[in-house]
């Protein structure tokens, strides 16, 4: 892999194209990710916020559900707010469809509705002081698995977590000046590089 490793991101609804500008401005080269064939060759995925039960239906009538399922198994894979969702091992409120890759549950929308929606700042683990978190209609995760790295909380609940080559965020990364959470991604996709 190349020194701009190839970041594709879901381009079915949500924020996809301010993630796209964040990953080039680190120095990624990126493509938006439509159909199943789009995710042919690409070293990392970013599956963007949005509405999670929106995102299903379209990757089943575009018959490409199963062919992420298997990218995200393998892949390094970053999921924000209705992508860390569709990562979840068990989803709430209600429950729903997903691909099970990360072992924790998320209970939807758990921060309110979209008025309710805020800006806050927290510690984190990741270098460089407090981290300014953007939250819209956010999931909540209530239950992480041993060996997952909880990153940054939010009155004691998990807001950025890893594990191994999968990251997840319940909030909007690519809505702040912060890069630092895009900039851990795209050193994830490197470290999975088998060409280091």
């Amino acid at each position: 892999m190349p020194d701009s490793p190839a970041i594709g991101v879901l381009a079915l609804q949500g924020a996809y194209d301010i993630h796209a500008d964040r990953l080039a401005e680190l120095g990624a080269t990126t493509r938006f990710v439509r159909t199943p064939d789009q995710l042919e060759g690409l070293d990392g995925l970013v599956i963007p916020g949005g509405e999670s039960t929106t995102f299903l239906k379209h990757l089943e009538r575009a018959g490409f559900y199963d062919v992420l399922n298997d990218f995200v198994h393998t892949k390094p894979t970053f999921g924000t707010c209705a992508g860390t969702i569709l990562l979840a091992k068990d989803v709430t409120s209600p429950t729903q469809r997903s691909f099970a890759a990360l072992d924790i549950e998320v209970e939807r929308n758990a921060y309110g509705r979209q008025n309710e929606s805020t800006i806050i700042t927290e510690e984190t683990t990741l270098p460089g002081g407090p981290m300014e978190m953007v939250f819209i209609r956010a999931p909540r995760i209530t239950r992480v698995a041993d060996g997952i790295d909880i990153l940054a909380t939010r009155e004691g609940n998990p807001t950025l977590i890893r594990k191994g080559k999968l990251l997840a965020a319940t909030f909007h990364p690519e809505l702040s000046d912060d890069t630092r959470v895009h900039q851990l991604f795209l050193d994830m996709v490197r470290e999975n590089s088998p060409q280091k």
